[in-house]
């Protein structure tokens, strides 16, 4: 269920996906839950509705960072891809993203309820979560856990796509992770399964990348849910496919709110 005070007894489960630097948000996500589900994407590089937040304005200015949302909506992501190297030259690129991130990750980790269980987003860097992420938190990718009696299965990042971000994975590696899965009662990952209706953003208007292994798992294993972030504002936030309730919990950045599950 997404909503309603929890029972004697019963176990609840608060996710969210998409942080997106709103640590004051995240600070509150676990309250009244037994745990935090983070799907990932804690980073904040461009807010595309505030042109003056995250690491690239910070660098670079907010009528550069106009500019560069103009050419990925306008999906002119080569002109985008040059725009950024003229904008980087001469500059210790990944030393400065590096040293941003690092700041984001401090505040955001230290912001985690215990106990946490999350997995990565694509903009994440799953190098430097292992100096962040405390004792309360508890990092999965192509892995499992329970939680209060039901099996937890997850897989981070995302695929290729026109603009790479830091933890994008081959479709063959990211099959592989879905498949060391096996049967799980709810299947956690950053993307959505491959179907339009999930994977279409209806602000970016543009289609997101999605997985087919996710798909083919969730046919094939019958999870109770499949829950996942990734598309901002997509044309279907929930629907059915089989025994599978699947869910886009929600661009927590924006909301604040996590997405409840109960049982």
């Amino acid at each position: 269920m997404e909503s309603g005070t929890r029972s004697r007894g019963r176990t609840r489960v608060h996710v969210v996906s998409d942080v997106h630097g709103n640590t004051e948000a995240l600070a509150r996500a676990g309250d009244g839950a037994d745990a935090l589900v983070c799907l990932g994407d804690l980073v904040l590089f461009l807010d595309y509705a505030d042109h003056s937040r995250g690491i690239f304005p910070d660098l670079f200015g907010v009528e550069n960072a106009d500019r560069i949302v103009a050419l990925r909506t306008e999906r002119r992501f080569a002109e985008a891809r040059e725009f950024g190297r003229r904008l980087w030259r001469g500059l210790d690129r990944e030393r400065l993203i590096e040293e941003a991130v690092r700041r984001q990750y401090a505040e955001m980790f230290a912001a985690f309820p215990s106990p946490t269980y999350a997995t990565y987003g694509n903009v994440d860097m799953p190098t430097l979560w292992p100096e962040y992420a405390g004792p309360g938190t508890t990092v999965l990718d192509g892995e499992r856990t329970e939680i209060g009696g039901r099996v937890f299965g997850f897989v981070g990042g995302g695929l290729p796509s026109p603009m790479p971000t830091p933890y994008e994975v081959d479709v063959e590696e990211y099959a592989a992770k879905v498949e060391a899965l096996g049967e799980v009662d709810v299947l956690c990952s950053h993307i959505p399964p491959d179907v339009p209706e999930l994977c279409y953003d209806t602000v970016a208007r543009r289609f997101e990348r999605g997985s087919a292994a996710l798909l083919a798992a969730i046919r094939r294993t019958r999870p109770r849910y499949a829950l996942f972030g990734h598309v901002h504002q997509p044309l279907a936030r929930r629907m059915r496919i089989g025994a599978t309730e699947c869910v886009n919990v929600g661009h927590f950045a924006a909301t604040g709110r996590p997405w409840a599950l109960e049982w």
